[in-house]
This record gives structure tokens, sequence and C-alpha cells, in this order.
């Protein structure tokens, strides 16, 4: 648990750490972010902080790992999509048109929205179980995730750091953990 929730912590923080940010409303600017190698590796990032997060949580609350994994399950096409997808279009004339039809189709947004709302959900199991201080930062963090997407980049790395200080915190304490989660 505490090997896989700590690189999960970095992971989330290197996400919006090594994305390209430029301007996404200009063909310009979407092709210079999409199209890098750093936009392929910051999304690989999230989605492998992902699966490591829900890994973590069968240590500490298994309806809240399961909880979290079809969330993720839910979450990581679009993040696919997005990571893959957009990458591959970036040379594209018409990339705007089509980031849109990636980013904005009804199945796939919902999809998106509902998987990172049941993390949400999964983490604030955990926070709920182990009351305590890291595991309330890991519930916010996740719980900030669908928001922290219409912020600018500053709030969004902010946000990283935030998920990367719940996960690591979190996993740095296994003797509170281990307290919290015996019988009374």
């Amino acid at each position: 648990m505490r090997i896989q929730l700590s690189v999960a912590g970095v992971l989330f923080l290197l996400y919006p750490v090594l994305r390209p940010w430029h301007d996404e409303t200009t063909t310009s600017g979407a092709a210079a972010a999409m199209g890098s190698t750093a936009w392929v590796i910051a999304h690989l990032c999230a989605m492998l902080g992902f699966v490591l997060a829900a890994l973590a949580l069968l240590d500490l609350h298994r309806p809240a790992a399961i909880t979290f994994w079809v969330g993720a399950g839910l979450t990581l096409p679009y993040y696919g999509a997005e990571d893959f997808g957009l990458h591959a279009i970036a040379a594209q004339p018409n990339l705007l048109d089509l980031a849109d039809s990636v980013r904005y189709n009804p199945v796939s947004i919902t999809m998106f929205g509902i998987g990172l709302l049941t993390m949400a959900a999964g983490a604030i199991m955990v926070a709920i179980r182990l009351r305590t201080v890291p595991a309330i930062l890991f519930a916010v963090g996740f719980g900030l995730f669908l928001p922290q997407f219409f912020a600018p980049p500053a709030v969004r790395i902010v946000h990283g750091v935030l998920l990367a200080v719940g996960c690591v915190w979190l996993a740095s304490n296994p003797k509170r953990v281990e307290a919290a989660l015996s019988p009374a």
C-alpha cells in the first residue's frame, strides 16, 4: 500500500507539472500542447496514478477500493482518448474541431464525469473510515479532481501538490492507518 500510494502521489503531481500549457483555444497552441511528448507522458502519469491509487486502497478499505476501481474504469478510456487520440491528431488542420469531438462526445464525457465522481466517493469512503488528516486530504484531492479542469494551470498544479501530499502522507502513516482499521 505504501509504495503504490506514494508513487501515485508523485505521478499525480507530475501530471500537471509536465503537461504543456499552451493556449488550446488556438490551433497552434493546441498542436504544440497535444503534439508534444510531454503531453503523452503527463497524461500517462495520471492514468498510472489512478491504477496505483486503486491498488493501494485494497489494503485500506475494500468497498472503497471497489468503488474507486469502478471510477477508474470509467475514467481511463477518456484519458486514453485525451492522451493518445489527441496526440495522434495534433498535426491536423482542423485540430480544434477534432479535439472537441473527442473531448465532448456525450457518452465519453458522461463516463469521464461519473468516473471522477465515483473515485471521489471511494476516496471519501476512506476518509470516513480512517478519520485522519491525510485521508481527508486524499479525499479532498479526489473530490476536486473534476472541478480543477476548469481552473488555470497554476491552480491545476496546486491540485497536483494536494493529491501528492494526501497520497504520500496517507502512505507514510501505516501505524495510524492500522490503528484506525483494527476492530475496537
